[in-house]
């Protein structure tokens, strides 16, 4: 069982920007791809950026590409989601995923979980 832990969410202005992280108690499985999902009550689940530990090949939802940048910290089991330009329907809680092997699309299944993050953006 792997624990993640995510942290760095917050309450920002719109054009402001937050920086998510998330820790992984342990290396899950090797090779592994973690990614960042979101979610707000009653909606259904967003994958938002992916990435793969061994190589950082990234994939991103559209909704954020050219604003949201995932990265990793493979030494660390930690990965990064850095939120720049953010708008007030980037609102929402903010999970982190892990899985074994390729991220490939966001509709794989993912092994473990984290609590989430709050991030809200006001206007």
């Amino acid at each position: 069982w792997v624990q993640l832990v995510e942290s760095g969410g917050g309450s920002v202005q719109a054009g402001g920007s937050l920086r998510l992280s998330c820790v992984a108690s342990i290396a899950p499985y090797r090779p592994y791809c973690m990614g960042w999902f979101r979610q707000g009550p009653g909606n259904k689940r967003e994958g938002v950026a992916a990435i793969y530990m061994g190589d950082g090949v990234t994939t991103y939802a559209d909704s954020v590409k050219g604003r949201f940048t995932i990265s990793r910290d493979f030494a660390k089991n930690t990965v990064y989601l850095q939120m720049n330009s953010l708008k007030p329907e980037d609102t929402t809680m903010y999970y982190c995923a892990a899985g074994d092997g390729f991220c490939a699309d966001f509709t794989r299944d993912y092994n473990d979980w984290g609590q989430g993050t709050q991030v809200t953006v006001s206007s």
